[in-house]
């Protein structure tokens, strides 16, 4: 059953209760790794980034759109003022040449030709911006769904943590103060234990069986463990854990 160390009845009971706290507190940091909202942030915010690249590239595509419209829109109004400059001096008779009347009529017409062209790439790109503005407008509005859901998701978990951690303070300064109330020597091996053994360092002994690997204790070990005199610090001979003797234990 290991080393003998010896604390009174009383302060190994009190052990117990620090170990319920310790397997309390287990509860709230698993709970509060464990909140539904985290999962929901992670999702939402993965569709946030999405949608804000998405929207990137729309507010890019509308911005090209909007140069290109510039552009085509200025080199209509360098078509048109060229060849209204050309009807004025046809229209003027200062052209008295047969050919050169011709030529001018000819680079006229050429004229209208292009104008007609570069109005139909306007309507095109006035057609593509349009659309990339739709795009940015929805794509603004579903961008804001989410952000909205995401801060409702964020507020709720930080509820959820202020409250888990408002019980965590709590119930670690309850272990604080039961804690001091145990012999060091037995703390110390309790803690040592604790960590070794997933969190539970100390266990009852209930019914001739270890509450902490819940195995049945073998005869020759209660035997041993009924002899102890009540200030012996017990051991689990199969799991390690510190043993605790109660009216309950079946000895």
């Amino acid at each position: 059953m290991g080393a003998q160390l010896k604390a009174e009845p009383a302060d190994q009971i009190r052990l117990l209760d620090v170990q319920a706290l310790d397997v309390r507190l287990q509860q709230l940091a698993h709970k509060r790794r464990s909140l539904p909202e985290h999962a929901e942030i992670e999702s939402l915010t993965k569709d946030h980034t999405q949608l804000r690249d998405l929207l990137v590239a729309a507010q890019t595509e509308e911005s090209d759109c909007a140069r290109e419209q510039t552009k085509a829109e200025q080199d209509v109004d360098q078509v048109r003022q060229r060849a209204a400059r050309d009807q004025q001096r046809l229209d003027s008779g200062a052209v008295t040449s047969p050919k050169d009347l011709e030529n001018l009529q000819r680079e006229i017409a050429s004229l209208a030709k292009r104008q007609g062209d570069l109005e139909d790439v306007v309507l095109e790109v006035m057609e593509r911006r349009e659309s990339a503005q739709e795009r940015v407008a929805e794509l603004t509005e579903r961008v804001g769904s989410v952000q909205g859901r995401l801060d409702d998701a964020a507020a709720r978990r930080d509820s959820a943590v202020g409250e888990l951690d408002a019980e965590a303070a709590s119930v670690t300064k309850e272990r604080e103060v039961i804690a001091a109330s145990v012999p060091a020597d037995l703390l110390k091996l309790y803690d040592k234990l604790r960590e070794q053994q997933g969190g539970v360092g100390a266990a009852k002994l209930y019914q001739r069986s270890c509450q902490g690997c819940r195995q049945e204790l073998a005869i020759t070990e209660l035997s041993e463990i009924r002899s102890a005199a009540p200030d012996t610090v017990v051991r689990c001979e199969n799991c390690r854990r510190i043993l605790v003797r109660t009216a309950d234990s079946g000895l």
